[in-house]
């Protein structure tokens, strides 16, 4: 039997808006504590082995104090994920779901991670016109109270339209193409309509994906 939503808290590691918004339409209430690691100082040859450890490695890059933030959290040392990530804390102390999660886009066999510049962003959308890209995430969920750990990751394949030049350079000027895995954001009002067709979930795709993270959730709790 899936656990209450209002039995316990969430702390969403991450910046990312899309992610933000997968998790409230999914009914949690969450607080926003985010953080970074080098990301290119881990190398895997897969993808899948590539994300795991991504997220693996955002789950323990630092310690911190959790401090009564609504009358739920009490203080304690705990690893959070510098990821996506949740919290889970219920009364006591912090029984926390700490969530940490990467994406990954694979194009032609290569993986793409987040586009240095504007050209390399303008190159990686440019290839998925008339084509199309995979996505690969993964979700990393630690009980901070029991030390309960699961993982697991999960694929998703975008076909695309043409994409008109002028789309491309629309969203290349916006700038949010240099802070998203193969500078891909489907949710994006422009790139969305040029969607042909999808195998895998969209919210895998945007970059969380809900049944991978609600399955982990339950498993650690």
């Amino acid at each position: 039997m899936a656990t209450e939503r209002s039995s316990f808290k969430i702390i969403l590691g991450s910046s990312s808006e899309s992610r933000r918004k997968i998790l409230a339409e999914m009914g949690y209430e969450f607080t926003v504590v985010t953080a970074d690691i080098d990301e290119k100082s881990i190398r895997k040859e897969t993808p899948e082995e590539l994300v795991m450890a991504l997220a693996e490695a955002k789950s323990h890059v630092q310690e911190f104090d959790l401090h009564c933030l609504d009358g739920n959290f009490f203080p304690g040392r705990c690893h959070l994920v510098k990821a996506p990530k949740y919290g889970l804390c219920r009364g006591g102390f912090a029984n926390t779901v700490d969530y940490g999660r990467h994406r990954v886009v694979v194009y032609k066999g290569t993986i793409r991670e987040k586009p240095s510049s504007k050209e390399e962003a303008r190159q990686f959308v440019k290839g998925y016109s008339g084509s199309h890209g995979g996505v690969v995430g993964s979700v990393h969920v630690t009980n901070l109270k029991t030390g309960t750990r699961k993982g697991g990751w999960e694929k998703a394949e975008v076909y695309f339209y043409d994409i008109p030049d002028e789309v491309i350079d629309n969203m290349i000027e916006e700038g949010v193409y240099l802070n998203v895995a193969g500078g891909l954001m489907l949710e994006h009002p422009l790139i969305l309509p040029l969607v042909e067709s999808m195998v895998g979930s969209i919210d895998c795709a945007m970059g969380l994906s809900k049944a991978l993270t609600e399955s982990l959730i339950q498993e650690v709790l």
